[in-house]
């Protein structure tokens, strides 16, 4: 583990990445949209009803969509900052350069992928005080929002080492952006039309739902119906019935982006040096 925040490349690329006024005045950006957005929904929740109280349920609704705009910033914006840590090098021809180092394979995937997805990971946590506001209203358990924010954290190493994967096997910086989006609407939005088709058919003939590993599958893998699993039990409960499998979905979905990272990581290791002998 030290050995790995040691590396040259990764303390590089969080200096270049974290002293740009552009990063901090996206953060900033960032964080007055969401304040805009969390005091305007109470402020209009409380005219609307004109109670002049936020009501727990209503504390929930913002926690709700609070999670799932941030998981939108995962699922769209990760791509962007990793499909290109490699590919960049290749086209500025500096990649040879740094082939040439002492660094191995593995440190230099480790510290592309980890500075690219550190700024995202800064720009969540800053929100957590703005998530905090809940608390003061309830309708929200605290172990919540750490499931969610480890939920976070894995769905950010899978698409981070994924982007990272085709940076390193395609050429050009802007195909491997394509391929990696292309990849995240596969996963977040054909999987779940997947899904209905797949419970659609598995209740063919009978009208009733059926054990149906795929629909299981389809469900387990997209990070917005795991998330709404996480938010509402009782939705979990309805896929589980849908399914017939009693298996949470969270731990498909643990398993799957877990497999999903390694294979990413060890493939982007592998093709990094294709035509050179493996430094160790």
């Amino acid at each position: 583990m030290k050995t790995l925040l040691a590396n040259p490349v990764l303390i590089k690329e969080v200096k270049l990445r974290f002293r740009s006024m552009k990063s901090f005045t996206g953060i900033l950006f960032y964080l007055m949209a969401m304040s805009i957005f969390v005091f305007g929904f109470i402020f209009l929740t409380t005219s609307l009803t004109g109670s002049g109280f936020f009501r727990p349920d209503e504390s929930f609704l913002l926690f709700s969509m609070m999670t799932y705009i941030q998981l939108g910033l995962i699922l769209f914006i990760t791509p962007g900052l990793t499909a290109g840590t490699i590919s960049t090098e290749r086209e500025k021809q500096t990649l040879n350069i740094l082939l040439t180092t002492a660094q191995t394979s593995f440190q230099i995937i480790f510290g592309k992928m980890t500075s690219s997805i550190a700024f995202l990971l800064l720009m969540i946590v800053s929100g957590l005080p703005i998530y905090s506001l809940v608390f003061l209203y309830g309708g929200v358990d605290p172990l919540q929002i750490v499931v969610i924010f480890l939920f976070y954290f894995l769905t950010l190493l899978a698409i981070g080492s994924i982007g990272v994967m085709y940076s390193t096997i395609i050429r050009k910086t802007i195909v491997s952006m394509i391929v990696t989006y292309g990849t995240m609407i596969f996963l977040s939005v054909v999987t779940a039309f997947f899904l209905l088709l797949s419970i659609q058919i598995s209740t063919l003939g009978t009208g009733t739902p059926t054990f149906s590993p795929f629909s299981y599958l389809w469900a387990s893998i997209n990070p917005a119906i795991v998330m709404l699993t996480l938010l509402q039990p009782g939705f979990a409960q309805e896929i589980q019935t849908m399914t017939a499998i009693e298996l949470p979905l969270w731990v498909g979905y643990l398993v799957f982006y877990s497999l999903l990272t390694a294979g990413a990581l060890w493939l982007a290791v592998k093709r990094l040096r294709v035509n050179m002998n493996k430094y160790k």
